[in-house]
């Protein structure tokens, strides 16, 4: 047990550490690209990292004892010999995680709209306005416990390598921080493109955190295509900082449909 829970304090560590150096990169590649864009915004990036750092235990501890059960009591489908399966069933693995982590994510952010659970838990992630390169883990304890249980119950389910599962891990991280940098990175043509119509990136999630309605996805399009809570592309422009009022009128979905 002792190395279970020794397991889980390094897990800690680890989310905590990846957070502050890959948000931390982003934050400062905005500076390069885009100075000043986060200058008037200390004291929201303070209680994102705050927040953020929160978070990271609540996903370090699960994903720490899983790694723990994996590596000495022979729990979960992850497999370390890339013989046990067909080479081609790498990237399918890869692909199963993500359109189960994206459906999972778009339904429980659709809760969190609720009018209960904006007020008692999602709200804290949009009091980032507008959000930056350090706010994509900035969570409410309660909403970070929804995230911090898909990597460790899919690994039950559905086998993967290790290495795939870095590769889901990178994707979720570089998704996350990506979307939230209040600036989109990924070239026009890729945006407003085939890929774009798919696959979720900034402009697209910038909409979300303007009308709070709408594109709850977190990879790709699909559900708010197929459920008619697709609002399309944002616009990029200059937003007032420290108004964190508006989610009180604005920011609740009132109802699932």
């Amino acid at each position: 047990m002792l190395a279970a829970l020794i397991s889980a304090f390094a897990m800690t560590l680890i989310v905590g550490l990846r957070y502050l150096a890959t948000s931390g990169f982003f934050a400062w590649l905005t500076q390069k690209v885009r100075p000043g864009l986060y200058a008037a915004l200390k004291p929201q990036i303070g209680r994102e990292i705050k927040w953020s750092l929160l978070s990271a235990a609540i996903y370090g501890v699960p994903a720490g004892i899983v790694t723990w059960g994996w590596d000495t009591q022979g729990w979960t489908l992850i497999y370390a010999d890339i013989a046990d399966y067909p080479v081609w069933y790498l990237p399918v693995s890869i692909f199963l995680y993500l359109l189960a982590h994206d459906a999972w994510f778009y339904w429980t952010h659709r809760l969190m709209h609720r009018p209960w659970w904006f007020k008692a838990a999602h709200a804290v992630h949009h009091e980032s306005r507008p959000p930056t390169a350090w706010a994509a883990m900035s969570f409410h304890p309660w909403e970070a416990l929804t995230g911090a249980v898909v990597i460790p119950v899919l690994v039950f389910c559905i086998p993967i390598h290790v290495g795939a599962l870095a590769v889901v891990l990178a994707i979720m991280t570089l998704m996350g921080i990506t979307n939230h940098m209040g600036w989109e990175m990924f070239p026009k043509f890729m945006v407003n493109g085939i890929l774009g119509n798919w696959l979720i990136t900034a402009t697209h999630h910038q909409k979300h955190h303007d009308a709070y309605r709408g594109n709850y996805g977190l990879y790709f399009r699909f559900w708010d295509k197929v459920c008619g809570t697709d609002l399309g592309l944002g616009h990029w422009k200059l937003h007032s900082t420290g108004d964190s009022s508006h989610h009180a009128s604005s920011g609740i979905d009132g109802q699932l449909t």
